[in-house]
């Protein structure tokens, strides 16, 4: 027969904390009155987790905006550096002379150091 009770007990602590629970009243006058700086602690740093997951988010994508300008100035670095080198190649300075109308003449003798004494 004691058991026959407590299982009632039982139910009908079940069943008031249900009810309790989809009323609202449980939750707020139990739960989040008695435990209010915990639930201001937990949405602290939940908000603190959201600010840093944006801002680690931000930085990831300057990082690789950066790293692909790096490898478009590098390229262009490099093209940039084979136009110049074919540019002043001596033909090609020769034939740049030629079309631009200058009137110079390539040496016939290579270049000779003069010593000034004092």
């Amino acid at each position: 027969m004691t058991d026959v009770k407590a299982s009632k007990n039982t139910k009908k602590a079940t069943g008031s904390f249900i009810k309790e629970l989809l009323s609202g009243s449980m939750v707020t006058e139990k739960i989040i009155l008695n435990n209010l700086w915990y639930v201001l602690l937990i949405t602290l740093l939940a908000a603190l987790y959201i600010a840093n997951r944006f801002h680690a988010e931000k930085i990831t994508r300057e990082t690789t905006r950066l790293q692909h300008e790096v490898k478009e100035l590098r390229s262009e670095s490099l093209s940039t550096s084979a136009e110049l080198m074919f540019v002043s190649r001596q033909s090609e300075v020769f034939r740049l002379v030629r079309e631009k109308g200058l009137n110079l003449e390539e040496m016939k003798s290579p270049p000779y150091k003069l010593l000034v004494e004092k």
